[in-house]
């Protein structure tokens, strides 16, 4: 009897422990250089509709749907997506700042396969003669969630995806 209530113990002070020593942060980017000026990328990126030739997510399900709310390129535009691929799912993104020709902020509503929100961001600077631009996202995983997430490397599954988006922007820019 006493193993059994010590094994618990042990066991629940292992979960504890996890929960504490886990990280609930996390944040994802890349980057690249596009042969463009600053305006121009920016003007093109701020416009979330563009994305359809570029996202890596667009290219895995092309017939997802899409519903879009607001005026595109402004605070308020929002697009909500609904596909059966399981890397793609529903979800929704909302802009929530544009500093013109430097940073665009979103929130990032996942419904399927898992909820959660993210924050999504677009920055553009001058790099010699082009624009870097920085793609990444942010957020908090709540318990126990953080603990599931010590078992998976997130910069290494969505930053593969954010790399292939840029890569396809970069081509799609300097046509």
């Amino acid at each position: 009897m006493y193993i059994v209530i010590y094994g618990l113990a042990i066991l629940i002070g292992i979960i504890v422990l996890l929960i504490l020593i886990a990280p609930k942060k996390y944040q994802v980017s890349r980057s690249i250089v596009i042969d463009k000026p600053v305006s121009e990328v920016f003007q093109y990126i701020k416009q979330v509709k563009n994305q359809d030739h570029w996202s890596p997510w667009q290219k895995r399900d092309p017939n997802m749907k899409k519903t879009l709310t607001g005026v595109d390129g402004e605070v308020g535009f929002t697009t909500r997506w609904e596909s059966d691929h399981k890397q793609v799912g529903h979800g929704e993104q909302e802009i929530k700042s544009i500093i013109e020709n430097e940073r665009m902020e979103s929130e990032l509503r996942f419904l399927k396969p898992f909820k959660s929100v993210s924050n999504g961001y677009f920055t553009t600077e001058a790099e010699g003669n082009g624009t870097k631009v920085t793609w990444g996202f942010y957020g908090t995983h709540k318990v126990p969630v953080n603990v599931m997430m010590m078992f998976f490397n997130m910069d290494k599954a969505v930053g593969k995806d954010f790399e292939e988006g840029l890569t396809d922007l970069k081509a799609v820019l300097e046509k």
